[in-house]
């Protein structure tokens, strides 16, 4: 499974989690860090990338058109980047069954 990072997440990430989520990238490393939401989007479905992100825009976005791409939605305030981390280790096993379920279009994560 890989992941593409909002803009609103550190690029760090895609590094930290490289063993569970090889292949994952950041929107700064497709220059994609400005672009508006719907880019973002078009850019998952093109890559077969599954966002991750805090913008609640996005999750909005997956209501509205469905998947692909799935969406991830950290609903978390304030917090560092290991903590984020720490959340998409420990629910890894979440975000599997999550990408194989074919009606989800996202999850929320805490």
């Amino acid at each position: 499974m890989r992941l593409l990072f909002d803009q609103n997440l550190s690029p760090r990430l895609a590094g930290l989690l490289t063993n569970l989520y090889p292949g994952s990238i950041h929107v700064r490393d497709v220059e994609l860090e400005r672009a508006d939401d719907q880019a973002v989007w078009s850019y998952a479905i093109n890559h077969r990338l599954m966002i991750v992100t805090k913008d609640a825009d996005l999750h909005q976005m997956s209501f509205l058109y469905g998947h692909p791409p799935k969406c991830v939605w950290i609903q978390r305030g304030n917090c560092s980047t290991n903590e984020i981390a720490s959340i998409l280790r420990t629910r890894h096993n979440d975000l599997a069954a999550f990408e194989r379920d074919p009606e989800s279009s996202f999850l929320a994560l805490n």
